[in-house]
């Protein structure tokens, strides 16, 4: 069998947790972290390489935590650094998975450390991975995938017969403002998870590059991944095919879902979220 990555994006720390990494939040009836649910999840699914790209804060926690294997499989680590005197925050997400360009030569899924996409997701993808030469990700209901409160970003789909046909990221989306940003309870959204063949990180690489230089001045501004993935797939021909997953996300947005997520985790821990 061909060998399949899982790919971990956890080089932020949230203001919102005032410097706590997300992914360590105790949510398991024996203290099990956040991370160690999602790997269990994912590592259903047949991976044989677990990649984490880690930050300036991340690096040393996750290397402590985890080292070099997780339960006989091989983890090596990416990092995602910037120069705090001339940025004050990384440079987004395709600046993030452009870091394992030199180490990733087999199909790959790559997707959030704090989010719980549940064991079917990683399946569909793996064996989409599998199956095809192409790319994929899954698409979610936008009303099921928004905070109680406040206001998060999100990647929202356009759609034809289950492909890709535009994804935009809309900024500060919350429950109390879809219509004034265009969008409803029938929108499809992304949760950043996707299946991608190792060849298209030349091409990220490249927009990335192109972008640093043009906004080498900006200490502020990002980068997103759905941003450049919408060009590849407008200006290259870039095919993404879209699964609906029976899984129901849970992710930690805001300190006070950590309480939520763990009753949910502890209510359903012999079933749905067994360790």
């Amino acid at each position: 069998m061909e060998k399949i990555t899982i790919v971990y994006m956890v080089a932020g720390i949230s203001s919102r947790f005032k410097g706590k990494i997300k992914q360590f939040a105790k949510i398991g009836p024996q203290g099990e972290t956040l991370i160690e649910y999602s790997l269990k999840q994912a590592l259903s699914a047949g991976f044989n390489e677990i990649i984490f790209i880690v930050g300036n804060l991340t690096e040393e926690p996750f290397k402590k935590m985890f080292g070099n294997q997780y339960k006989g499989i091989p983890i090596k680590y990416a990092i995602q650094k910037y120069d705090p005197t001339k940025r004050n925050k990384p440079w987004g997400t395709l600046d993030s998975i452009c870091q394992i360009k030199d180490i990733v030569k087999s199909p790959f899924i790559v997707c959030n450390g704090d989010d719980l996409y549940g064991e079917q997701s990683f399946k569909i993808l793996a064996n989409h991975l599998r199956e095809k030469t192409t790319n994929a990700t899954l698409g979610y209901n936008l009303l099921k995938v928004l905070p109680e409160k406040g206001d998060v970003n999100r990647g929202i789909f356009e759609l034809k017969e289950n492909k890709v046909t535009s994804i935009k990221e809309i900024l500060n989306i919350s429950k109390e403002n879809l219509s004034s940003k265009g969008l409803n309870e029938n929108t499809t959204a992304s949760m950043n998870i996707f299946a991608f063949q190792p060849e298209i990180l030349d091409s990220l690489d490249k927009k990335l590059i192109k972008f640093k230089e043009q906004n080498k001045g900006n200490k502020d501004i990002e980068c997103f991944l759905p941003t450049e993935l919408n060009n590849l797939i407008k200006k290259q021909g870039l095919i993404i095919e879209l699964y609906p997953t029976p899984d129901k996300w849970i992710g930690i947005t805001n300190p006070e879902d950590e309480f939520k997520v763990r009753e949910i985790i502890q209510n359903n821990h012999n079933n749905t979220y067994k360790m």
